[in-house]
């Protein structure tokens, strides 16, 4: 079942078009990267899942995306209430300055009117939700800076994950790390599947064939391929993505 479908979305800055015409389904519980050389497109798409568009000036969309089957760029739409059912996952770690525990206790101390005990319990659920959760739970009162590039990137899951979303948006969000790190992230996504539905950007081929489902393949605002992955790794339908995932371009 697909929980986002764009159809014919284009998004232009000023004159600039960014997209040009996409149609993509994303389905539930899988993971969906979307790859492609820089400048191609693919994180504008990302951040179209929850309007996170609307924050830059000049940006024009036309075409639709639908989130279970409600148009999002409707008058109608609480943006806000979006963005807690799609959330995002940036590509450097921007933990908030403060302790790890306020870091996950501040969307549900915004959204959900918790108890103490019952805030307690969240945190811990979303930091176990993060494979985080035996690393910290001894100094959740110490600052989030103080932890590793790749512990701060599963504590902005956690965060992520402590208002309770349906999709997880991840815009190369290892990037930043060491590859032990990396691979912890990677782990984690396989996990994060059986509750969530998960759109990643990455430039890594191999992390891209290693841990999604389907696969997008984005030049230069239009949208070339999909399809799922070991289909679009092993017998791409088009010359530029066998070119670019050999590695003749990008």
């Amino acid at each position: 079942m697909n929980i986002i479908s764009a159809k014919d979305l284009n998004l232009y800055y000023g004159t600039f078009q960014a997209l040009k015409g996409i149609n993509l389904d994303v389905p539930q519980r899988e993971i969906t990267a979307l790859i492609g050389p820089s400048g191609c497109g693919k994180s504008t798409f990302l951040r179209t899942i929850n309007r996170m568009n609307d924050l830059i000036q000049g940006v024009k969309i036309t075409g639709s995306v639908t989130y279970h089957g409600e148009d999002i760029y409707s008058n109608q739409t609480d943006v806000i209430a979006l963005r807690k059912q799609i959330g995002m996952v940036f590509q450097k770690p921007n933990p908030f300055p403060m302790s790890i525990f306020d870091n996950v206790a501040y969307g549900p101390r915004l959204h959900e009117g918790l108890s103490k005990a019952d805030l307690a319990d969240l945190v811990e659920k979303s930091l176990r939700g993060a494979a985080l959760w035996d690393e910290v739970k001894d100094r959740l009162k110490k600052s989030a800076m103080s932890l590793s590039g790749g512990q701060q990137q599963r504590l902005c899951i956690a965060r992520a994950l402590s208002v309770s979303p349906d999709v997880l948006l991840m815009d190369e969000p290892t990037s930043a790390l060491d590859p032990a790190s990396t691979m912890k992230i990677e782990d984690l996504m396989a996990e994060l599947k059986q509750d969530y539905t998960v759109v990643i950007v990455t430039h890594n081929m191999q992390q891209a064939a290693r841990i999604s489902d389907r696969t997008a393949f984005f030049l230069s605002g239009d949208l070339v391929e999909t399809g799922p992955t070991h289909e679009i790794f092993s017998m791409p339908k088009d010359k530029r993505t066998e070119d670019y995932i050999t590695g003749r371009f990008g």
